[in-house]
């Protein structure tokens, strides 16, 4: 019969090792029906969390093969087709402290959710004569995001979590305070707002991977990108961000290209441009990567482009 092998990785709270385990293979089997078999007839000693079995309670959160899913609706059959292999690593989910083989301390990453204030700021007065009716459509902008069961899978996959320096919110942390700006029943989204911009929004580098692996399908680049707009309309502009995102706003709507000489001068300003940027430019220019000398041109149609940027302006004006 044909055997499945699973390389765990342990840690007992000082040692971290991996051990090895083989199963029968069984079809249609899941990755917690794995770990939950290994610990029941291999090795009691073996620990993982988990609850509900139906991917609402998020606990069972588990790195395979280093990508991250809920093991509780991961297919085996799926997982060894993907990776064309009956030999399987199992690791808990990136960017967490380790407490115990697959278990993960989520406490410092809930201390760090209360920042972006994850409930209802609402008026009372209001509340009192209307109830806080919601039509159909205000239900609808808040039913994807609040789908999120903090299962952590989007922290794990996060690449910017994994090289910052504890400062930059999880994508599910944005992804709260995005679920309580865009409630009609809220009426303080600076409270919800501040905190993301004052914790790195604009350094998420919209890899898409936190989208790809989400269980629950929330769009959560989308979210960011919408919160990066909702501290510009709130006024926040003089950050590396605007200004960056501005200076691709302004050069593609100029000459429907961007200058890439002058983008980092607008980006950072004169003095940090050259005290950050000009050693690497010239690597650039030395290795005939870019020409300090080219000054691009109108593209062709750039009427068009302009037409576009005036019609999406004239239908935000009225929205």
């Amino acid at each position: 019969m044909e055997q499945i092998h699973f390389r765990i990785h342990r840690f007992d709270g000082k040692k971290k090792w991996i051990q090895t385990y083989s199963l029968p293979y069984e079809k249609g089997k899941t990755v917690l029906w794995a770990l939950t078999k290994i610990k029941d007839e291999l090795d009691p000693t073996l620990n993982f969390t988990s609850a509900c079995r139906h991917a609402i309670c998020g606990s069972c959160g588990v790195k395979v093969n280093g990508n991250s899913f809920l093991s509780c609706k991961t297919s085996l059959d799926e997982i060894m087709e993907t990776f064309n292999t009956t030999t399987l690593t199992f690791e808990p989910l990136g960017n967490f402290e380790v407490i115990r083989d697959l278990v993960i301390d989520w406490e410092p990453k809930v201390e760090k959710m209360k920042k972006v204030k994850p409930w209802l700021l609402a008026d009372e007065k209001v509340q009192k004569e209307n109830g806080f009716k919601q039509s159909e459509a205000e239900f609808q902008r808040i039913s994807s995001p609040t789908d999120c069961v903090l299962c952590g899978i989007c922290a794990s996959e996060c690449q910017q979590l994994s090289v910052n320096d504890g400062q930059y919110f999880e994508p599910f942390i944005f992804n709260k305070a995005y679920r309580f700006l865009v409630d009609s029943r809220d009426n303080q989204p600076k409270e919800h707002l501040r905190p993301v911009l004052e914790n790195d929004l604009w350094k998420c580098l919209h890899c898409m991977q936190c989208v790809t692996q989400c269980p629950k399908g929330i769009d959560l680049t989308d979210e960011v990108a919408f919160l990066r707009e909702e501290t510009m309309k709130m006024g926040e502009m003089n950050n590396q961000g605007a200004r960056h995102a501005y200076a691709f706003f302004n050069d593609v709507k100029k000459k429907g290209r961007l200058n890439e000489m002058t983008l980092p001068i607008k980006t950072d300003g004169l003095v940090k441009t050259a005290k950050t940027k000009i050693p690497f430019a010239y690597r650039m220019v030395t290795k005939g990567k870019i020409n300090p000398f080219h000054f691009p041109k109108e593209v062709q149609g750039i009427e068009g482009v302009r037409k576009i940027y005036k019609h999406v302006l004239e239908q935000e004006a009225k929205s």
